[in-house]
């Protein structure tokens, strides 16, 4: 852990606001540890779950991922991957809808945890994320935005139309009228079709 401070106090020297850790290959002591560091630094930690589906999917372990979801909160991460109901890290719906849920529900004097969704995401996939699960997401877009045909700047254009079309409830076909990056992103991508 000596090794996870000092990275901590790297990255506050750099003038960042965040760390990402692994926090099932750290363990929960180590991400209290972190924790403590962090809150001295006045670092957030966005807590990424490598690993979990060794364990999390397999019925017969007993160990679920609301169970590393709740237990990271009462340690105050900040942020948690949650999967999503599509792209290329999929999870079941009832899972991802439930951990959201659990990570904003008000637990009194412990602070709620932005749910971040990530994992094969591109443009076409993001209004129907946005409707399931609220606008109080983090998304992470990267194969998406610099996949995209004409380069990352017009990939970064295509996600922003793209939530935005989410959080007006707007269709992506019209959406893509107004936005030509949005339109080459779902002629390459395509869309979710509910």
């Amino acid at each position: 852990t000596r090794e996870m401070l000092a990275r901590a106090k790297f990255v506050r020297d750099f003038g960042n606001e965040y760390v990402m850790m692994d926090i099932l290959t750290a363990g929960w002591a180590g991400l209290q540890t972190v924790r403590d560091e962090c809150d001295d630094l006045n670092l957030a930690i966005h807590a990424h779950r490598a690993f979990h589906a060794a364990f999390t999917r397999n019925k017969k372990h007993g160990a679920s991922m609301k169970f590393v979801a709740e237990t990271a909160r009462l340690l105050g991460v900040d942020q948690l991957h949650i999967g999503t109901v599509i792209g290329k890290l999929e999870s079941p719906k009832e899972e991802v809808f439930g951990l959201n849920e659990r990570l904003k529900e008000n637990w009194g004097r412990i602070k709620d945890v932005l749910p971040v969704c990530s994992g094969g995401l591109h443009p076409g996939l993001l209004p129907p994320l946005i409707k399931w699960l609220s606008k109080d997401i983090a998304i992470q877009v990267g194969g998406g935005i610099h996949g995209h045909p004409q380069g990352t700047r017009a990939g970064a254009k295509a996600v922003m139309a793209a939530i935005q079309a989410g959080i007006e409830g707007e269709s992506l076909t019209e959406a893509a009228k107004k936005s030509k990056e949005l339109a080459v992103a779902i002629k390459k991508w395509g869309y979710y079709k509910a």
